[in-house]
């Protein structure tokens, strides 16, 4: 059978979708270049490789009660993130990856035709979300150190906008917007979305003008600083009445029972992840003066846990594909205002060594 009957029912929109290009298994690496899987060195995802608090892997090998549903509305969860982020818990809704509620937000304020302001380049599940519900997508360059162009992003604003995007740092450039910046796109009125993945690392968040501000939504997760990527929990903070609407959409058991007891353990255990945090923040400065060093890249200063960095000589995927084959993963990008491109995660010191190495041995043109 051709499919083709089947195939014509499919929403046009969606039909010559482009999805979101996710960063590759190291176990398909290890298998195709004959390495042991823990000789694979992964700089791809900016995942933690300190790996998480050992209280959470003593927890989840000890936990009985993995054949009961987890409580659909994360109360234990939601009252611990008080704790942490400084605001109440009637402020914040938890999610399967803050991947998840950016699906979820967008689709609780956008639909067709609406239009979502993006600051472009940066993370393109902001793309795919928006398109999946037949958003329109109005893209604002940033400047070319990859800084929110503030002004641009003000006169992009029609009686149709419904949402403005901000990674905060940026990724894939690691690039921070200042509060102030951050602040004067509020008071717009627009709802900012406000997704700090990585301010763990950065030290700066507008968290706590969120009970001020009804249009600020922000987004954080567990993967990077406390190393749950592999768990999906992410969560926003966001004014009570859209916390509200957010909880009547999702999945009742979008976050499973493993995840809630990472996340307890977690936060009972900071001031060990904080010190991972510090010692990558350290790696992440010395892997920009090591790049530095090289003449043909040029590496951005970071407020996240990776580099990203232009490639002066040479082709940046064929300088992947040659670390690749020295079974190191790095994410390189051929996209408008990031071509010929790499983002380089910051692990551990001696995954610095090798990346080096590699780079070194590989150069440029």
């Amino acid at each position: 059978m051709s499919g083709e009957g089947i195939t014509k029912l499919i929403r046009s929109h969606l039909a010559a979708f482009g999805g979101y290009v996710p960063s590759k298994s190291p176990e398909l690496l290890a298998e195709r270049v004959k390495m042991p899987l823990n000789g694979i060195t992964k700089l791809d995802a900016n995942e933690n490789l300190y790996g998480c608090s050992p209280k959470v892997n003593e927890a989840l090998g000890g936990y009985p009660y993995f054949n009961i549903y987890p409580d659909a509305n994360q109360t234990e969860m939601r009252r611990l993130l008080e704790g942490y982020t400084g605001v109440s818990a009637e402020h914040i809704v938890v999610g399967s990856g803050s991947d998840q509620l950016i699906d979820l937000i967008i689709r609780l304020f956008v639909g067709p035709g609406d239009e979502v302001i993006n600051c472009v380049p940066t993370f393109d599940i902001f793309r795919v979300s928006t398109l999946l519900c037949n958003g329109k997508l109005v893209e604002v360059p940033r400047d070319e150190d990859y800084r929110v162009d503030v002004k641009a992003v003000k006169k992009a604003i029609t009686k149709k906008t419904k949402m403005i995007m901000l990674a905060n740092p940026n990724n894939p450039t690691g690039t921070p917007t200042p509060r102030e910046d951050v602040l004067e796109l509020i008071e717009t009125g627009v709802p900012v979305l406000a997704d700090e993945a990585y301010v763990e690392f950065s030290g700066e968040t507008v968290t706590p003008l969120v009970p001020k501000y009804e249009n600020l939504l922000v987004l954080r997760t567990f993967s990077k600083w406390a190393g749950l990527a592999g768990l999906r929990v992410g969560y926003g903070i966001m004014h009570p009445k859209v916390a509200g609407y957010l909880q009547s959409i999702k999945m009742p058991y979008n976050v499973n029972i493993a995840a809630r007891v990472a996340v307890r353990e977690s936060l009972k255990d900071i001031d060990y992840l904080m010190e991972k945090v510090k010692a990558i923040v350290a790696e992440r400065e010395r892997l920009f003066d090591e790049l530095t060093k090289l003449d043909w890249v040029k590496p951005f200063p970071s407020k996240a846990n990776f580099i990203f960095c232009h490639v002066l000589n040479g082709k940046a995927a064929q300088i992947q594909q040659a670390l690749e084959e020295r079974g190191i993963l790095i994410r390189y990008f051929d996209l408008p205002m990031l071509q010929n491109s790499l983002r380089i995660s910051v692990g551990r010191p001696e995954h610095t060594d090798a990346v080096i190495k590699a780079l070194k041995e590989v150069g440029g043109d």
